[in-house]
Order: C-alpha cells, then structure tokens, then sequence
C-alpha cells in the first residue's frame, strides 16, 4: 500500500517502495500496488507499475503498508486486516499503527 515518495503527496520520484516491489520480483512474487495519491499512467510509464484501482477481501498472503497516507489511516486497521487471507501478515513500515495490531514493523 503506496508509491509514492512520502505520505500524502503524489510525487513518486525517487520512491523506495520500487526497490522493495524489485525485491519481491525477484522471488517471483505477485505484487499488486495500490496508491490513490498517484497517477496510473505516470506510474507505468516511470516504473513499468501498473497500480489495482480497487483492493479485494481476502485475497492477499502479505500486506505491506510502505507509505503512510492518511486514507490507509482512515481505512483502519480493520478494514486493511480484512484485504488478507486468514493466514496473512501485515507489515506496517511507517508505525500508522499501534504493534499489537500488526504482525511487523521496521
């Protein structure tokens, strides 16, 4: 969840998020984007990303929130809980919230 540079801001420039979908490539991961601060077609154009526009229930083995905009915030823990299997983990890399509600944080 997230491209972009930093939170709330649509620059994704220089962005890390792509290093970390690069490694996820590399075990042949299938990596979905999501970030509704940025523009698809930038996106695929810059990074060869084309990000999902809509996020299913229950679909995704690993959730990873990489950049800290206030929409994810605003989703709550529970509703992001829910884009996952049941046995999924969610890492949250910006402490949007409290450690007991994830499974990791850096």
């Amino acid at each position: 969840m997230g491209l972009t540079f930093k939170e709330n801001c649509p620059d994704i420039r220089n962005t890390r998020v792509v290093d970390l979908i690069k490694e996820f490539d590399r075990y042949h991961a299938i990596v979905d984007v999501y970030d509704p601060w940025i523009n698809p077609e930038e996106a695929k154009l810059e990074y060869d990303i084309m990000p999902v526009e809509t996020l299913p229930q229950g679909y995704y083995d690993a959730i990873i929130i990489a950049v800290g905009h206030d929409q994810f915030r605003t989703m709550g823990i529970e509703i992001i809980r829910r884009l996952g299997k049941p046995s999924h983990v969610l890492f949250d890399l910006n402490y949007m919230f409290f450690a007991d509600q994830v499974d990791a944080r850096l």
